[in-house]
């Protein structure tokens, strides 16, 4: 291998290669990369899902009202009309009147109503379907032959 020349100095032709008088210009070389990308079909894969119904049965608590009407006899004549309507706890009272015809007309407390409310809570069972899905992954082969889509 030789060394390289000196551009200031003459070549076989005796003629330097470079005028001393003019500047020296050397190139410069720069080397650039351009990346791209694209898609390829790797595989692909099938999704399904399946819905699964079982049947159980389930007991819940449930609550109800029921409601007792005692008749609770007075049989006793009054001056004054008990107030229509009172209440003890749950209890509502409700006094029966009638007027009874005597030599004077007075008020004869016949009865008392009394409705009481209370809450029964009792266990109820009745049928029901739940349903459960399943998501299933399948990988499915890369047949060169057919068209990808």
């Amino acid at each position: 291998m030789q060394p390289p020349q000196d551009p200031t100095q003459p070549n076989a032709s005796n003629q330097p290669l470079v005028q001393p008088e003019q500047p020296l210009v050397i190139p410069v070389i720069e080397e650039q990369l351009q990346v791209q990308r694209g898609v390829i079909e790797t595989g692909r894969i099938r999704v399904t899902k399946q819905v699964h119904e079982e049947h159980q049965e389930v007991t819940a608590p449930t609550v109800r009202e029921e409601i007792e009407v005692e008749r609770v006899p007075v049989n006793q004549y009054v001056d004054v009309a008990p107030p229509a309507v009172r209440y003890e706890g749950d209890t509502t009272i409700m006094p029966v009147l009638r007027e009874v015809l005597v030599v004077e007309k007075r008020i004869l407390f016949v009865e008392e109503v009394r409705i009481t409310k209370r809450q029964v809570q009792a266990d109820t069972t009745q049928p029901v379907t739940l349903r459960k899905e399943e998501i299933i992954v399948e990988r499915v082969t890369n047949d060169p032959t057919q068209p990808a889509g």
